[in-house]
């Protein structure tokens, strides 16, 4: 895993490199083919591909140990204990994450998984190399040396391809995003304004109510008729007769 993370910061540094550096005249060259080298679409391979070999021979290195001619002690019993460790990984885990790695090359979900795996696998059979040069014979401790620095090339092999890998979808979010927001920008643009807002009617002026007419009752009195007097007495009761 140590080495993973070392891989992974000089991959990035490397990748920065160009980009941060001016070049002019002739040599100029070498970088346009380089970036017309980039412009290639990146296809991983199986982590299958990879490790497989390396992984076999593994296998084949570990199954012809012959611990009984190990100098006895602690670190043949600790030897034991690794080899047992390394087959029921080969054997068991490794199997199923190589399929699914396999099945999806260039998703980092389903290969971390792997490498993480081939990590620790790697760990266990440095313990078991060291292990060796104390207490194994000589053809033996070659044999693990030369199936350990396979499978150190195959992990570097598959470290380099996930780095890869990151940095193309790492591009694809950057460009993606940068697509949408050219379209939300377009759209914006191209989007007719708003209609003003409408202003709410006037109210209407109140009618004001016409006061009702008032008819007011003249009294007319009636002029006497001609030759008759104009103050006529009142016609007294006959007295009663005595």
């Amino acid at each position: 895993m140590r080495i993973f993370k070392a891989i992974l910061i000089a991959s990035a540094l490397f990748l920065l490199v160009p980009s941060g550096s001016a070049q002019t005249g002739p040599s100029a060259a070498p970088a346009a083919s380089s970036a017309a080298g980039a412009s290639t679409p990146f296809t991983p391979s199986a982590p299958s591909d990879i490790l497989r070999r390396s992984l076999d021979e593994v296998q084949q290195t570990v199954n012809a140990l012959k611990l009984d001619k190990w100098k006895r002690g602690t670190v043949r019993d600790e030897a034991g204990t690794n080899v047992d460790a390394i087959q029921r990984d080969l054997q068991g885990t490794l199997p199923s994450l190589l399929k699914e790695a396999d099945s999806a090359p260039g998703t980092l979900s389903k290969v971390l998984p792997l490498s993480r795996n081939v990590d620790a696998l790697y760990d266990v059979l440095i313990h078991l190399v060291e292990g060796s040069r104390v207490s194994a014979p000589g053809d033996q401790v070659g044999a693990l040396q030369t199936a350990l620095a396979d499978l150190e090339k195959a992990r570097v092999r598959l470290g380099n391809q996930l780095v890869q890998t990151a940095v193309v979808l790492e591009k694809q979010i950057v460009d993606l995003r940068t697509t949408v927001q050219t379209q939300t920008a377009s759209l914006k643009a191209a989007a007719p304004p708003p209609p003003a807002p409408k202003c709410p009617a006037p109210p209407a002026p109140a009618k004001k109510k016409r006061p009702v007419a008032t008819t007011t009752t003249t009294t007319t009195t009636a002029k006497p008729a001609a030759g008759t007097p104009a103050n006529k007495p009142a016609t007294q009761p006959a007295k009663p007769q005595q």
